[in-house]
């Protein structure tokens, strides 16, 4: 088995990963050219591609082309947004009118709409040089596909989102799209040492492209810096809009300046008992250093409601299950009907479960989520965010994706959850999330950023 990068270890004080953002000053002065920036790109794919296997489509020449257009309008100081140039790649969940979109089953091998997904046409209208499809899960929920970690070739770098996460941690790219339902943007992130903001549900369109559950799809950026992450969160909702009858993020086409938390909830969650000892004092230890700069850090012991809201995490494991389960009762049932022998066994039987449940099940669901949300909004005036870890231990050796528990609550809540790649267990990168309120991204990633910059030991800015 390929092991990429052996030589290095995930340091989260000194590792960085690429930056995009960080490069347009170059393009506007012309020490840098976007297609340079690509071309560097593309050495790294060529050199570690092999082993990692993050793509199952590349379009270098399209890319190419894009960046030669992008370096054009610097040149004339006419860049058309703050992504003008970005090379990105993009979850193979999404519709890209130049390649096919084959959502890792056989059953769409070679398949193509002609057509771009709403994410991908705002990146192109954005200016950005699309590389290629990166790799994801049978049906972004069941067979993993080829992708390594790049931290370790023997493991996983998580799931549904495995190729963007592992591109950006092996620094191929500086952004690749995501796409979560339980935990697949912010899981791989975690195993992979990379950033990202599942935003608010609807913030960003999600349209055009394979259709999982839809009350609980949520689409991302996963990036090698916070800038970058906010930046092509924000533009790509602007230009795309929000789902229909969501808006786009608001706050500023800039990466929100930062903002010391008051007070902060952590979160065990229904994760918390499958959580190595490694693991958990890794982040024991980070919660004690945000007490020690003043942060007050209040738990299940502290408050009745925080514990009763905590019970509720276990509880909507099977919630959450059930929702996905019956709305992927289309289309699973669909191709199941022409092509069961092309299906493999657990997505079988995510068909077969689907047969069992009734309107009224998912009903009792819906309801269930409803005043979780409302108890979730509750603590909005008594805390500046929730903290809890994305993994229960690092990325695990072999190909499973990994457990999706810490993913869960975000999900069925449609709130702000970020990954941010602040801590290490044996070498590998240790996530840590942030989770928000329904609307206010802007908010959490200000938290973010402040912490980033304490980690970091860099000087918060203002």
């Amino acid at each position: 088995m390929n092991e990429p990068m052996t030589s290095e270890t995930y340091d989260p004080k000194t590792t960085t990963l690429l930056s995009f953002s960080d490069a347009v000053p170059g393009f506007v002065e012309g020490s840098d050219t976007p297609r340079a920036y690509l071309e560097r790109c593309i050495e790294t794919v060529a050199a570690l591609e092999p082993a990692i296997r993050a793509f199952v489509t590349l379009n270098l020449d399209g890319a190419r082309e894009a960046a030669d257009a992008s370096t054009a309008r610097y040149r004339a100081g006419r860049a058309l947004s703050p992504l003008d140039g970005m090379p990105v790649g993009i979850k193979d969940v999404h519709e890209t009118a130049d390649m096919p979109m084959q959502v890792g089953s056989p059953v769409f091998e070679g398949w193509s709409s002609g057509w771009d997904g709403a994410c991908v046409f705002a990146l192109r209208q954005a200016g950005a040089a699309i590389v290629g499809k990166t790799v994801t899960t049978e049906f972004a929920f069941a067979t993993p596909g080829p992708t390594r970690n790049p931290w370790d070739g023997a493991r996983t770098p998580g799931g549904s989102s495995s190729g963007s996460g592992a591109a950006i941690g092996a620094r191929m790219l500086p952004a690749a799209t995501g796409s979560q339902v339980r935990g697949s943007i912010l899981r791989p992130a975690a195993y992979c040492g990379a950033y990202t903001l599942k935003a608010s549900y609807g913030a960003i369109n999600a349209l055009g492209g394979f259709p999982s559950a839809p009350s609980l799809v949520h689409v991302g950026f996963i990036t090698g810096t916070l800038a970058d992450m906010w930046i092509a969160s924000h533009c790509v909702s602007r230009i795309a809009g929000g789902d229909p009858g969501h808006p786009s993020l608001a706050g500023p086409a800039t990466l929100p300046r930062p903002g010391k938390p008051a007070r902060l909830i952590r979160l065990e969650t229904a994760g918390w008992a499958a959580t190595t000892e490694a693991t958990r004092a890794a982040f024991e230890a980070w919660l004690g250093t945000l007490s020690d700069a003043g942060i007050e850090i209040a738990g299940r012991a502290d408050d009745p409601e925080i514990e009763a809201y905590e019970r509720d995490l276990v509880t909507l494991r099977e919630v959450i299950a059930l929702i996905l389960t019956y709305e992927g009762r289309w289309p699973l049932a669909m191709y199941a009907e022409r092509a069961w022998d092309k299906l493999s066994q657990r997505v079988q039987d995510r068909v077969t479960a689907g047969r069992e449940l009734t309107p009224e099940d998912y009903a009792a669901a819906l309801e269930w989520c409803i005043g979780f949300r409302a108890r979730h909004q509750a603590f909005s005036g008594r805390a500046d965010g929730f903290v809890t870890l994305n993994q229960v231990d690092p990325a695990p050796v072999g190909m499973a994706v990994g457990d999706m528990v810490y993913g869960e609550p975000s999900s069925v809540l449609g709130c702000p959850a970020l990954n941010l790649p602040l801590l290490s267990v044996g070498g590998m990168p240790l996530g840590v999330q942030l989770m928000g309120w329904f609307r206010e991204d802007a908010r959490i990633v200000a938290t973010a950023h402040w912490l980033v910059h304490a980690v970091r030991g860099i000087a918060a800015p203002g």
